[in-house]
Order: structure tokens, then sequence, then C-alpha cells
């Protein structure tokens, strides 16, 4: 439980907060407006509508929705190149987001593991000493 509170305060933490960190840091004449900018871009999760179901918390997004695909990532590294520093924030808002949804992805799966009941069959099958059977004739 404590765990999934930690989860979702990085995750949006970082989506809405973190925006504003950058919007100040590297635009700031005009961070506010940067900061709507990159805000706005967690409309790239509008591509979980096309997926079923539309809201799935096991799944991991990244590669899945159209959006949160390398393709998607090379024309957000493209925008980067583009002369405006508004496609650049719209470029830094959705790297930023398929980063911040690679590490709740990462997190998902720590939390599998530590639900995972232990057991010694790892330690076994991984154990360098050698054991001699003990067989009986």
């Amino acid at each position: 439980m404590l765990f999934d509170i930690f989860r979702n305060l990085v995750h949006y933490g970082f989506h809405f907060l973190m925006p504003i960190l950058f919007a100040y840091l590297f635009w700031r004449k005009n961070w506010k407006i940067a900061a709507l900018i990159m805000i706005a871009t967690m409309a790239i999760d509008l591509d979980h509508l096309l997926a079923d179901p539309i809201f799935d918390p096991e799944r991991c997004g990244i590669g899945f929705h159209p959006l949160h695909s390398l393709w998607a990532a090379i024309a957000y590294v493209v925008l980067l190149f583009m002369p405006s520093w508004k496609l650049k924030a719209v470029a830094v808002g959705c790297l930023f987001h398929l980063f911040t949804d690679s590490l709740d992805c990462y997190m998902g799966s720590l939390k599998k593991e530590m639900n995972a009941p232990i057991t010694l069959s790892l330690a076994v099958t991984q154990c360098p000493i050698s054991v001699p059977s003990l067989s009986v004739n």
C-alpha cells in the first residue's frame, strides 16, 4: 500500500510538477507558457482510448500505445531540432512523459517482485556449491 502511494506520487508528480521545473530552467523568460505547453503534452495519453481495456493497471503503456512507441519517440526527438522554442517544449514534454511512464513501468515490475512469494528455489538453482547426491544402493 505504501509503495503504491509512493509510486503514484512519483508518477503524477513527474507528469505535473517536473514540467514546471523544466520550464523555469530552460525557458525562464516564458516559463509559464512553456510549463503549460509541457503539461498539455499529457494529451498523448489520449491514445489509451484505443486500447481494450482502456485502463489496465498491470499494462505497461510504453511500446503498447501508438503515441508511446519508438516511432513516436523518434518524432519527439526530431521536434527538439526545430527552431521554435514552443516545439522544443512539446518535445521535452513528450519525451519526459515517456520517461515518466517508463519509470512507472519499472516500479510496477518492482511491485510484482515485492508481492511474489519468497521461495528458496532461485537460491538453490543458482547455488555455486555442488552438493553431492545422496543415493542409497
